[in-house]
Parts: C-alpha cells; structure tokens; sequence
C-alpha cells in the first residue's frame, strides 16, 4: 500500500512538471519570435518580451506608456488599467480590462483585435492600438522582427550654447527657451576673465554687440546666460577651488558682470575635476563654490545652471545630488565619451542619465547633446533618450555647426 502510494504520488509529480513545463513552453513560444521594441533608435526594455498574438504584437502596456511620458493607473478591483495623456491640444483617456476587446477612449468604445492579456504580472495590449490612440508613429521590420516606434514631437526645454563662430546662425536664438553666451572663463592663473582666447568677449561688428545680442535675445523671450568656463588642465580650478580669497573674488566678478551685462542666469562650465587625486575632497571643494555662487546669484536675481561631465566619465569630482540640490538645473554632457568624430555611443548616454537620475529629480536634469558629435541621422535617438526619461530638456552644443539638416530631423522631434 505505501508503494503503490508512492508510486501515485511520482506520477503527480510527474504530471504537474509536465504541465508546467507545457505552460512555460507556450508562453516562450509566443514570445520565441524574438520581437524586439526600439524607441526613437534605442531598444526599449521591458519587464516581459513583446510577443505575437494570433497574428498581432503584443506590448507591456505600462513599459511603452511611461517611456512616453503618458500616466499610467491600475484598478486591481475592475482589472483595469487607465492610460492619461495630458496634452492641451490631444488630451486623452484609455481604459483597457483585461479578457476584454472592448477599450474606452475619451468614453468612447472601441474595439481591439486582441484583448489585453496579463502575461506575469504585466499587462500586454495590441501595440497598433496604443501607437493609434497615443499618436506615435509605428513601423515593422519582418526580416529582422523589429517594431520601430517614433515618440510624438514634444514641447520641451531648449537651451542652445552660443560661442565664438556662432554668428552664423544667430537667427536660431529665438527657437530656444535659453542661450548659455560663451564669453568668460576662469584663466590659468584661477581668475574669473572676458579676455582671453576661444571664451571671450566679442568685438561689435557695426550695429551688432555683444550686449545688443544678450538685449535682444532677452526681448524675443529667450533667457540669456553667461557662460563660464574653464577646465582643470593646468590646475587653475584647482587652485581657485582652494584659495578662499581667489574664489570669493571669482564669484562676485561673475555674478556683477552677468549683472551689469543684462543676463538673466549664469552657465557654469567647469571642467575636469576629479581625474586623479581625493575624489571626495574635490567634490566637497566644488560644492562649497557652487553653494557659495548660488547664494550670490540669487540675491542678485540670476538663475543657476551647473553644467557636468556625466557620472560615467573619467571625472569624478561632481556630486550630482548636492549640487542638483543648489543649482536650478544640471547639464548632463553626455558627450566626449570617444573621439567626438562619430555619434556618441547611445548606451553610454542611456546610462549616463540613469545614473544622473539616481542623485537627482528628473525635472532639473538637462541631456546635453553634441552637433560635433552627432548629425541628422543620430541627434534624434539622443533626443529620444531625453523625452523617454522625462527630463527637464536639452542643451545643444553649440549654436553655429547645427546645421539645415540636423535641424530639420531635430524638428521632428521637438518644437523648435
């Protein structure tokens, strides 16, 4: 009797991994045909693969959503869930129930061709249906399985930097919200200076001034900031950082002349901290500057934007979440990783800013994007990054080399 009950209790075992293995295998069949997601150029990552459904591609409805900036909501109770996207212009309101292949839009019915299904936890829904309803553009490869998906054009928060040989296309300072003027720095011998050689002060040419420029772009509604910059090559921030007599003097030039000039914020390019030497002492150095030039700048009226290498370059001397506590925003450059002569390698800017994101709130980061790096085929997908993640906006190195083509990809994706 107890081995014939073995024996049953074996064949239970048996029957129950058979059916468990039959369930695994089916749902890795549905998602066998290796159906991938690429978002503005990049592959989008999602908690479960996208799978082909009775001839339909399935998506992780919540994954795509975010990755669109659209809000997404559960009703555990009614198993459903609730997709807002807040728009003046295309506000809209999608209820999906799982089992059912009625959708409500805006409170209007509309039929799915599959519906939505929970496949481990995630709710998968037809991606012709969300790419319909949410106005992003849709494409198939079937030679290498590729779903191809273009985001919406977004109204986000342009900066453009304007340095020496910018002249060319100064007609492009009222397509963006600020203009960082490249004009000053801080000199070898850790003093703050309009002379000098690439950053400095222009000459008028005729009616056109250097002041005349930072007036005008003020009056056509785009904020004009003084740049300042400087990189740690022959010590010279080094030096400034430590010498509390030479910052203080640095500081107080910066904010009279962003003052005097008619400048609306200040841009702080200072680069090529941290390569070698105490890390930690460095940062502290650092913050203690920018705290300092916060303060000042705040009692003279001028915002304050910190521009920074990103956390997976070389330098390490930026504490992104003191600094991203002080300033009004940060510039992620999220360039230079190679020899600047092809596009920057998007994986490395994909994690530059995910890193950036884990010290400070996406709303004041800013993905710094390179025109010498980049061209019309690639400035896109960077952009991409940058909506995918919800940042704040982009800053656009430099005014001058952008160039009719790029900016009409650009255009593509963001108002302009």
């Amino acid at each position: 009797m107890k081995r014939f009950s073995k024996l049953l209790l074996c064949l239970a075992i048996t029957l129950g991994s058979a059916s468990a293995l039959q369930a695994s295998t089916t749902e890795a069949a549905r998602a066998s045909d290796g159906v991938k997601i690429i978002l503005d150029g990049y592959p989008l990552p999602f908690p479960v693969e996208p799978a082909m459904m009775n001839g339909t591609t399935m998506v992780p409805f919540r994954a795509i959503s975010e990755a669109l900036g659209i809000k997404v909501e559960w009703n555990q109770g009614a198993k459903q869930i609730t997709a807002t996207k807040v728009d003046a212009a295309d506000a809209k309101v999608v209820v999906l129930t799982l089992g059912s292949k009625d959708a409500t839009v805006n409170g209007g019915t509309v039929k799915l061709a599959v519906a939505p299904q929970n496949v481990r936890g995630t709710t998968m829904i037809p991606l012709s249906f969300f790419s319909g309803q949410f106005g992003a553009v849709v494409t198939w490869d079937q030679a290498t399985k590729t779903v191809s998906i273009t985001s919406p054009k977004t109204d986000m928060y342009k900066l453009g930097f304007y340095a020496q040989g910018a002249y060319g296309e100064v007609s492009l300072i009222p397509s963006f919200d600020a203009v960082a003027f490249g004009w000053s720095r801080i000199d070898r011998s850790g003093n703050f200076t309009t002379t000098g050689d690439d950053f400095r002060w222009p000459k008028p040419a005729g009616d056109v001034t250097p002041e005349s420029l930072v007036l005008d772009a003020a009056a056509g509604g785009t904020e004009p900031y003084l740049m300042v910059y400087s990189v740690d090559g022959k010590l010279e921030l080094t030096k400034n950082l430590e010498d509390k007599v030479l910052q203080e003097q640095t500081i107080t030039s910066i904010v009279d002349t962003a003052s005097q000039k008619g400048f609306k914020g200040i841009a702080l390019d200072l680069e090529g901290l941290g390569l070698t030497g105490d890390k930690a002492k460095v940062q502290g150095e650092y913050n203690a500057f920018v705290k300092n030039l916060s303060t000042k700048a705040k009692a003279a009226g001028l915002k304050l934007t910190v521009i920074l290498h990103p956390l997976n370059s070389s330098y390490k001397g930026y504490d992104y979440k003191t600094l991203g506590s002080v300033a009004d925003d940060l510039i992620i450059m999220a360039y230079a990783y190679e020899d600047e002569s092809r596009p920057e390698p998007i994986n490395k800017v994909d994690e530059g800013i995910r890193l950036a994101l884990q010290q400070v709130n996406k709303d004041k980061l800013i993905l710094g994007i390179s025109v010498y790096s980049e061209n019309e085929s690639s400035v896109n997908a960077k952009i991409g990054l940058a909506k995918r993640y919800g940042l704040k906006g982009i800053a656009i190195w430099r005014i001058g080399i952008i160039g009719q083509p790029a900016l009409a990809e650009m255009s593509k994706s963001v108002e302009f």
